[in-house]
């Protein structure tokens, strides 16, 4: 399980800092100290990032989570995934929304997790509202296959996601995987947040190795 991660402020993108003079809320974020998080805001699993924001719709507190299931012979079998958003209504930190993804009963090689320096905080349309960006993956396999990879998206309470697979490297010249789709929401979004989700998944495409140039980029 991963600990802790202390995220440099370069990872929370404050693209309301270049928002143009239009009288819109700015959308600022920080670290939160774990030992900070109230009573009342629940989750499960250990925690990997815990961050406060405020935008046009309040204030909010967002945690990312990890968990797993150990067997009997203390060999790992699921990977449970979470994430909590929770905002200020009438003085008191309340559910916004959640994600929840796991992979269990997994009898081959199980893995999983949050991938580092993905997540953010932004602004893109620079309409005052956050865009809260999670990347993760999930895999139980049994030889050199690709893994599960989402990208999901929060602006408020409306859910976008890509949904493909990792790209892996089978032997010195061949390549697999690395496919996506967009769901409806990306579709028919902002333009701003279809190039971010390119970018983002073009610089995490590959697993188990590392190219200056990697083939499988997006155009």
């Amino acid at each position: 399980m991963k600990s802790l991660l202390l995220l440099p402020a370069l990872i929370l993108l404050l693209a309301s800092c270049r928002q143009p003079n239009t009288g819109q809320v700015q959308v600022i974020s920080s670290k939160l100290d774990t030992t900070l998080i109230p009573k009342n805001v629940k989750y499960k699993g250990s925690i990997d990032t815990a961050v406060k924001f405020s935008d046009k719709d309040g204030e909010h507190l967002i945690l990312t989570t990890e968990d797993d299931a150990i067997d009997t012979g203390h060999r790992q079998t699921g990977v449970y995934l979470h994430a909590y958003c929770y905002t200020i209504k009438d003085n008191k930190w309340t559910p916004s929304w959640q994600l929840y993804d796991y992979t269990d009963e997994c009898e081959f090689d199980i893995s999983g997790g949050f991938l580092a320096k993905t997540f953010a905080i932004t602004d893109l349309n620079h309409d005052g509202k956050a865009e809260v960006w999670l990347m993760y993956n999930l895999a139980c396999r049994s030889d050199v296959s690709p893994s599960d990879v989402k990208i999901i998206m929060h602006e408020g309470s409306k859910k976008y996601a890509l949904r493909g697979n990792s790209r892996v490297k089978v032997n010195a010249t061949d390549y697999y995987g690395g496919d996506y789709k967009f769901d409806e929401a990306f579709k028919h979004g902002p333009k701003e947040f279809i190039d971010y989700a390119k970018q983002l998944w073009n610089h995490n495409l590959n697993e188990g190795f590392d190219e200056a140039h990697p083939a499988g980029k997006f155009n």
